[in-house]
């Protein structure tokens, strides 16, 4: 590279219009906390031969496998594969999936370079099987590096990264599908606008959220990609998904309540991303993107690993290449309008419930395991419908038709392990929810409010005191929860994993043989008694919720959903 930071593979006017050179800087920090603020900053950001050495030493000090190709071995395999044919006529490795390679600020050369250099890492990473991302990472470390071998070991040392707690790059179907549900998942609770938007105008709105990567690895011009790869670098994966829920959190200011330019909303956000420059800058968008309050690294892994668990009972494994997204059951497709049917809820209102479910489960379809009408207006006889679901949806019409209800996450079979005792039990993915006369979402406190609480290291979660899935009314604690977060159906917000400040925040569900209860402290969000005629609402520290009907009231209907997996129908 000459003085400017340029190289072979450049369009320099290109380059200069998208990202303007201010000349070479020093670097002076080391610490890992001072790399941290530089480049968010955006330090290095406008000087081209500072960047390429930022890189550099950050893909260095990468822990990889102990076999790992570097620049040396690039040339060998490079004339073994390639040889005299045009690298532009070969086709890209498959697991690429049929991505576009972006072509950012190179030349025609740089075009081919990339092919070629993505043709190297397919035969030295046999083992990698869908990796859509790859090509605009390699696209972007060769506008900083030397040459082609060193780019090629760049994106290699990327690849072959060993350290467990440090996601870099998704590398298998499995890894990505699992990546797009999380989104998915973080979308609901940090974007609920946005979510709103995207439930009312898209036929399937997990398929919107599977496009995430795209929106970043693909879509996002030079200037604003390279600033986010910046940050990602320096502090890994999580920076990915802050930036793309920064994204449709602009999308959504720009276009609510605008019609959109196409009946395709997916269409609709990938050029809104492409000409992101004519709303916001990379600095306001990365000024966004940290002011999410995020859940930490640790609990998203856990979330992470539970809908690697969801996907892997359903038969999708790493190696699986061939499974197309449009094979997946998409939420507003979980609620099929010829066979569903409620006393309380419409079609419609069951599809706006199954949107903010956890998407390890919105890829199920409601089953009846309840009714009021048709089993009786007996509690005991609702426990024992419901016993052996997890997790189960409650839903009550009042006589003054108000309509509300709860995502319950655990088995209501959980409530003898207190043996006759009152306790609570659940995790913090249970809400509270009112339908009519309004739309409203209450969800575990501790979610809005995180300054409530420290989630407990994940090498602290085998530690006896800690194992209590369940929160009593009186003593009584469970210890029957697995040491491994992995085995919880769901891990996520389990309140082992947070230091809580009192039992009220996490009073999830209860139940007795004279009443239910839903949240607790100061109050109850639901209290039903044993014949499921009157129940009564008020504000709970679990929720902080309003009352969700009437605060005493008469039942009409009590329904119980489970969760079916369409694939045992």
């Amino acid at each position: 590279m000459d003085s400017l930071g340029y190289n072979c593979f450049v369009d320099r006017d290109k380059m200069d219009a998208a990202i303007r050179d201010l000349g070479p800087k020093e670097l002076s920090g080391t610490e890992l906390q001072e790399l941290k603020q530089l480049a968010r900053q955006g330090y290095w950001a406008h000087s081209h031969a500072l960047r390429g050495k930022v890189y550099q030493r950050l893909i260095r000090d990468i822990p990889c496998r102990t076999v790992t190709p570097d620049a040396s071995v690039y040339s060998d395999i490079v004339g073994k594969i390639v040889g005299k044919h045009s690298s532009s006529s070969l086709p890209l490795p498959e697991f690429v999936d049929n991505t576009q390679v972006p072509n950012y600020c190179l030349n025609t050369r740089g075009e081919d370079a990339v092919r070629k250099i993505l043709l190297c890492i397919a035969n030295q990473f046999p083992d990698i099987s869908f990796c859509p991302a790859l090509p605009a990472v390699v696209a972007l470390l060769l506008h900083y590096s030397i040459d082609e071998a060193e780019c090629f070991e760049k994106a290699c040392r990327i690849l072959a990264c060993n350290d467990p707690s440090k996601k870099l790059i998704d590398q298998s179907f499995l890894a990505f599908e699992s990546s797009c549900m999380t989104f998915g998942d973080l979308v609901n609770k940090y974007c609920q606008a946005a979510h709103k938007l995207m439930v009312a105008v898209s036929e399937d709105v997990l398929q919107v959220y599977a496009d995430w990567q795209r929106w970043l690895f693909g879509e996002l011009p030079l200037s604003y990609f390279a600033r986010v790869f910046d940050v990602f670098l320096v502090e890994g994966y999580k920076v990915l998904y802050r930036v793309a829920l920064a994204i449709l959190k602009f999308f959504h200011k720009v276009r609510a309540g605008q019609p959109l330019e196409s009946d395709n909303v997916k269409q609709d956000i990938r050029a809104f991303v492409k000409d992101i420059a004519k709303t916001v800058s990379p600095e306001k968008l990365l000024e966004k993107a940290f002011a999410i309050r995020l859940f930490s690294r640790k609990e998203i892994q856990l979330l992470q690993m539970a809908n690697e668990k969801a996907l892997k009972q359903k038969g999708i494994t790493v190696k699986q290449k061939s499974v197309s997204l449009s094979k997946r059951q998409f939420v507003h497709l979980a609620v099929h309008a010829e066979n569903f049917h409620s006393e309380i809820v419409s079609v419609k209102e069951m599809r706006d419930i199954w949107s903010w479910i956890p998407e390890r489960f919105a890829l199920c379809q409601p089953l009846l395991l309840f009714s009021s009408l048709q089993h009786g207006y007996s509690l005991t006889r609702f426990y024992f419908q419901c016993e052996g679901h997890e997790p189960t949806l409650l839903l009550i019409k009042t006589t003054q038709k108000e309509v509300c209800g709860a995502y319950l996450s655990t088995d209501w079979s959980e409530r003898n392990k207190f043996g006759g005792k009152l306790g609570f039990f659940g995790t913090g993915e249970c809400f509270v929810f009112r339908l009519q006369p309004e739309v409203q979402r209450y969800e575990w406190v501790v979610i809005k409010h995180p300054e409530l609480t420290k989630p407990v290291s994940l090498d602290t979660v085998a530690s006896p005191s800690l194992l209590s899935h369940s929160t009593s009314l009186s003593t009584t604690t469970s210890s029957s929860a697995s040491s491994d977060p992995a085995d919880r159906l769901s891990p996520f917000l389990a309140t082992r994993h947070f230091n809580l400040p009192s039992k009220t925040e996490s009073m999830f569900m209860a139940g007795g043989s004279d009443c239910l209860i839903i949240g607790g402290g100061g109050g109850q969000a639901l209290y039903i008694d044993g014949d499921l005629n009157r129940g009564r609402t008020g504000h709970c520290d679990t929720f902080n919720n309003q009352p969700l009907c009437s605060e005493n009231f008469l039942i009409a209907a009590v329904e119980a959903w489970g969760f079916q997996d369409p694939d045992t129908q």
